[in-house]
């Protein structure tokens, strides 16, 4: 997305930066991985066709894409930073984070009520979260976590507390568990529409959306994965019913 080029989002643990043509290297050498590209369900793209991804991820507005930097030492970073600053480049890249988004919602003003948000056509809008560390010495250390939490309140403008463990209903005042983040997008998602698709047998991951304050509300079988959704009011169950479909 254009609206995040020059966005840095800065967190206790994790950077998160724009995709841009300097981390395709690094992006590509990750992506020669098997088990990567199984993980993320990625096709093998050569040098060249991944610095063209790169060019069309950057101006596709459906896709929120952010690198994930990890932070070492004690170098202070402010909460406003350019993405090409040194204290910035020279920390080590270690995986990705993605919002994909499918339609527009009537009103960027959504409420933040379990409602799945709504298209003009009555069908429904949703934002696709993805994640991925890989580098596996930074996996289970609460990187991911903290990437999530970063991205979520970006897009949403919600507040920290709001994609922490021990929540407050949306309509409590909020405890800022989580790094606060300055910046937010031009215009805010609603929580509501927050999904995710994960493996079944991806406990980790499941868990770790769990945390953030996802729920389960389907089981699909025949792709054996799971999808998850964001629930405002922790007090409450989901509104979407749980569904369990084998084919």
């Amino acid at each position: 997305m254009l609206c995040n080029k020059n966005t840095v989002l800065v967190g206790e643990k994790v950077l998160l930066v724009p995709y841009q043509k300097q981390h395709v290297p690094k992006y590509h050498a990750w992506m020669e991985d098997e088990e990567l590209r199984t993980l993320t369900a990625s096709e093998r793209l050569t040098l060249e066709q991944e610095y063209e991804m790169q060019q069309r991820w950057q101006l596709d507005e459906d896709k929120l894409t952010f690198i994930i930097i990890a932070r070492e030492g004690d170098t202070f970073i402010p909460d406003t930073v350019n993405p090409t600053d040194p204290r910035v480049t020279s920390l080590p890249m270690i995986g990705d984070v993605n919002l994909f988004l499918s339609g527009t919602p009537l009103s960027v003003s959504e409420s933040t009520t379990n409602s799945p948000a709504s298209l003009d056509d009555g069908q429904e809008f949703t934002a696709e979260a993805e994640i991925m560390i890989a580098e596996p010495l930074y996996r289970r250390r609460g990187y991911a976590q903290e990437a999530l939490q970063l991205m979520f309140q970006y897009a949403t403008g919600c507040s920290a507390g709001c994609f922490s463990t021990h929540r407050p209903r949306m309509e409590e005042p909020q405890t800022g568990q989580a790094r606060q983040v300055r910046v937010k997008m031009p215009y805010s998602i609603p929580p509501s529409s927050l999904i995710t698709r994960i493996s079944d047998k991806n406990l980790p991951s499941i868990r770790l959306f769990e945390k953030l304050g996802f729920l389960v509300t389907k089981h699909v079988k025949v792709f054996e994965e799971v999808e998850m959704r964001y629930n405002a009011n922790p007090g409450e169950g989901p509104s979407v019913v749980t569904a369990h479909i084998t084919g």
